[in-house]
């Protein structure tokens, strides 16, 4: 579904990404894993349309969408969820969640997401009419995973959903990305959280210094020297 070929990126003069290579299949669950700086989260920009690259190629669905504005990426099937959640804090969680729709054109399809991401987290059901601003973080995080799945996105890039959150809060975003992927949604992850990320993705790259380390299967990551060594915390 998505295939990146040799790209780099980065911010003006400053290079972050050096012939960044990775594919996601149909259907899978992916992480891309490592650490603060290595260009994770610029890495999911560029693909969704946020950031220029300077070279090389975003294919989706075998389309060449490098370059292309964010909101023509989000029309095509490809919702970014931001690590900074841009929320609008003055309106509901329900008139958040209906701006996440903004693209979709059938009021009945519109009204069969809301009632898939409300049964997804209760909580935003009993909170429907509280304005965002008033949410816990927790709860503005799952509002803004929610608003992604919203235009019913063939692809969900997710940046840090676990960032901040109580130990039981991320168990409930990691227990929603998954039912999304059971749900046939293909999602690629960018996550701190290395080792509940590795247990419930199928494959991983592991990204240092804006270039990719290592690749494989989640399990035999899980398992990696390096990987155990440096993200695990274990000799």
């Amino acid at each position: 579904m998505l295939e990146v070929k040799d790209l780099n990126a980065g911010y003006g003069f400053l290079q972050v990404l050096r012939d960044i290579s990775l594919d996601v299949g149909e259907g899978e669950f992916v992480a891309l894993i490592g650490p603060n700086g290595a260009g994770k989260s610029t890495t999911l920009k560029t693909i969704a349309g946020l950031l220029e690259p300077a070279s090389g190629e975003i294919l989706f669905e075998e389309r060449s969408i490098g370059g292309t504005p964010a909101h023509e990426i989000n029309r095509m099937g490809i919702s970014f969820i931001s690590e900074a959640l841009n929320l609008f804090p003055d309106m509901s969680v329900r008139e958040n969640l209906l701006l996440g729709a903004y693209t979709v054109r059938d009021p009945q399809q519109e009204q069969a997401a809301l009632e898939f991401v409300l049964g997804l987290f209760p909580r935003l059901r009993e909170r429907e009419d509280q304005l965002a601003g008033t949410l816990s973080g927790g709860e503005r995080k799952m509002l803004a995973v929610a608003r992604g799945m919203m235009s019913n996105p063939q692809l969900l890039l997710v940046d840090e959903p676990s960032l901040g959150l109580a130990p039981q809060l991320v168990l409930t975003v990691f227990k929603a990305l998954e039912e999304l992927r059971q749900q046939g949604v293909t999602i690629l992850l960018v996550e701190q959280n290395v080792n509940t990320t590795l247990k419930i993705t199928d494959r991983a790259y592991i990204l240092e210094n804006g270039e990719i380390a290592l690749q494989g299967k989640s399990a035999d990551l899980l398992q990696n020297e390096h990987v155990r060594q440096a993200y695990l915390g274990v000799a």
